[in-house]
């Protein structure tokens, strides 16, 4: 009696896993990439809406205070805890995940990981006279 000793894969069912995770790798792959891009936006959105709900608790307390209300020259100064990656030099950020905010073009600017660039800008508002208005911290914006 014959016995067959070839234990093993054959080439065609070696050939198909390959096709199988080759496919599975071209789903996979753009998916992983948007989440990233999806969870970098969901950072900023979160570091942002802390500095908008920070200007808004400055404004009252100068409001209380002073009897006018008025926002920082730095939107970071109201942020108890500064977001990782902040950096005090006043230019555009240059490095992954840096945040800065460039006071001559009064622009807040964050690099995410993908090298993309996104700033957002700032003004404090004016403060003399009758005319005075509150500040403004505007949308996202990317950099070109």
């Amino acid at each position: 009696m014959l016995r067959n000793t070839n234990k093993g894969f054959t080439l065609i069912e070696l050939i198909i896993v390959m096709v199988i995770l080759g496919i599975m790798a071209a789903v996979a792959v753009p998916r992983y990439l948007d989440s990233i891009s999806n969870a970098e936006e969901s950072a900023e959105n979160a570091v942002i809406s802390s500095i908008r709900a920070g200007l808004k608790q400055h404004a009252n307390n100068s409001l209380y205070r002073e009897g006018r209300s008025t926002w920082p020259s730095n939107p970071f100064e109201v942020l108890a805890e500064k977001p990782v990656g902040y950096s005090l030099i006043s230019a555009m950020a240059s490095e992954d995940g840096q945040w800065t905010f460039d006071s001559t073009t009064s622009t807040i600017t964050h690099q995410r990981n993908d090298n993309s660039r996104y700033y957002w800008d700032y003004t404090t508002g004016t403060q003399d006279g009758d005319g005075a208005e509150i500040g403004s911290l505007g949308s996202r914006i990317a950099n070109q």
